[in-house]
Order: C-alpha cells, then structure tokens, then sequence
C-alpha cells in the first residue's frame, strides 16, 4: 500500500473521532424535534457560550398564536427560577440568558404555550449551559491545528508501526511534538483564557481534559523510549490506539465548574446535560 493510502486513512479515523467527540459532549447543543399541530419545528438549545454578552435563544416559529417563557436559574443551587417571556421578532421567538463568570452555569428550560394546549417543556428536561472566557483567535486556532494533527500523524504512525516494511519513527517524534505544542503548550494557555487557570488536571485537580492529554503524551513517551535502541512497534501501536480512545472521550467532561457559594472554580463535577 502506498504512502498516500495510509495518509487518508489516518485522515479518516481522526475525523471519525473528531465528529464523535464534538456531538456527544456536553457543551454540543442539545438538539430539539418538536411537532406543533401539523408543523414540525427544529431547535438548537447552546450548551456552551462565550461571557462577553448574554446568550440568546431563539426558537423560529412562524405561528404567531404560539408563546413562550424562559426559566432559569444558576447551577447548581437551589434557587428559585426566574422567568421571562419571549419576544417575537418576526417569525422567531427571542429570549436571553444572563451572561456569567468563567465557568458559571444556568439550568434552563422553555415552556411553549400553543393555542388549545397548556404549558409543555420544550426539552423535556433542563438544559445546562456553561460560560467560558473569550479566547483569543491568535490561541484558539494554533492550539485547534496542532491537536487535530497531532491525533492525525498518531493514527499514521500507528499505521506505519504495523507494517513492518514501513519506518515509523519519524511520525512518531513529529507526534509527541505536536501534542506537547498543541496539548501542554497552547491547551494551557486555552485554558487560562476560558476558565481562569493553566491547568487543573492531574495533580492540580481531575479536568479530563486536561488529564487525557497527558495520559496521551505519557503514552508517547514510553513508545518513543522504548524505540531507541530497538524497534518495539507494538507500543508505537499502543499509544496511537491510547490517543484515539482518550481523544474520543467528550470534550470538557469533568470540566470546570463555578461554585457559586464559594466564588471557587472547581473540576471533575459530573453534570446530568440533555
């Protein structure tokens, strides 16, 4: 097999994981099918927005005789739900929710009222919705870039690794630089922008994040120890497959979380998102 094939392969095992990473974690928007008398009407309700302005929802339904009220309240508290109604704008039913501190959450949920129905969930449940910190674009982007090639030229070093006529080395190295750049370098950096800290993974606390970055990395290193004076394909092998199992894990599971009794940002808080 050439060169090539095993590039698009690798190509196309990490875009795999990338799909599934970003539509099953928590800060994906929870899609929503709703049927309305003959129409069927579909909702995106944001999981995850960015604290320099409030975080508008809106719900396009062109019947004017459909209205509906927005409750929310800080997570995880036990506060009362404050309620406001949404405007319509045209066909679109508007309403925001409060901007809050890096890491803050709101649980909120929609209340539809149709003409002849009473008062229904539009999730069925309430939606969580963290806060972040604007991170600039000139760190976003570099650090997006070199994680996504990072996991690209792991998967081809794998692949490299397992036929024995294929030299690995190379992609290997170019890997651990990568992840190091990408993951240890600008993912703090990323961090710190969004929720106020470089890093609270392992020993500084349990972001799985953070945490499976380094387990990738530590992986690496033993594959690039353990080939120094011998081929040891086989844990070439063994880190490709450990990067795409840790990298398929959702994004900011276990992330930070604003304790808002104590004003304290803390990780490894499991949180029941729709």
């Amino acid at each position: 097999m050439k060169s090539f094939f095993y590039w698009i392969i690798a190509l196309i095992i990490t875009l795999a994981a990338a799909v599934y990473q970003r539509m099953t974690g928590p800060t994906y928007p929870a899609r929503i099918q709703l049927k309305l008398g003959e129409h069927q009407y579909s909702f995106q309700l944001p999981r995850s927005h960015t604290n320099t302005e409030n975080c508008t929802i809106n719900l396009t339904i062109p019947d004017t005789s459909v209205h509906a009220l927005l409750q929310y309240k800080r997570y995880p508290t036990n506060e009362e739900y404050s309620v406001v109604s949404f405007r319509r704008e045209g066909e679109t039913l508007v309403a925001e929710l409060p901007s809050q501190p890096p890491a803050g959450k709101l649980e909120y949920s929609i209340l539809l009222t149709a003409s002849g129905q009473p008062n229904f969930s539009v999730s069925g449940g309430p939606v969580i919705i963290r806060f972040k910190g604007a991170v600039p674009p000139w760190v976003l982007i570099p650090h997006i870039f070199l994680m996504f090639f990072s996991m690209w030229i792991s998967n081809l070093a794998g692949l490299f690794a397992l036929n024995r006529k294929r030299p690995f080395r190379p992609a290997m190295v170019a890997t651990m630089v990568l992840l190091f750049a990408g993951g240890l370098i600008m993912g703090p950096i990323v961090q710190k922008y969004a929720f106020g800290a470089f890093w609270t993974g392992f020993p500084f606390g349990y972001d799985l994040t953070d945490n499976k970055t380094l387990i990738a990395f530590i992986f690496w290193i033993i594959a690039w120890a353990g080939n120094r004076k011998k081929e040891r394909r086989g844990l070439v092998v063994l880190a490709a497959v450990i990067q795409i199992l840790v990298f398929s894990i959702p994004h900011s599971l276990l992330g930070s979380e604003l304790k808002y009794e104590t004003g304290k940002v803390v990780t490894g808080m499991i949180s029941c998102y729709l």
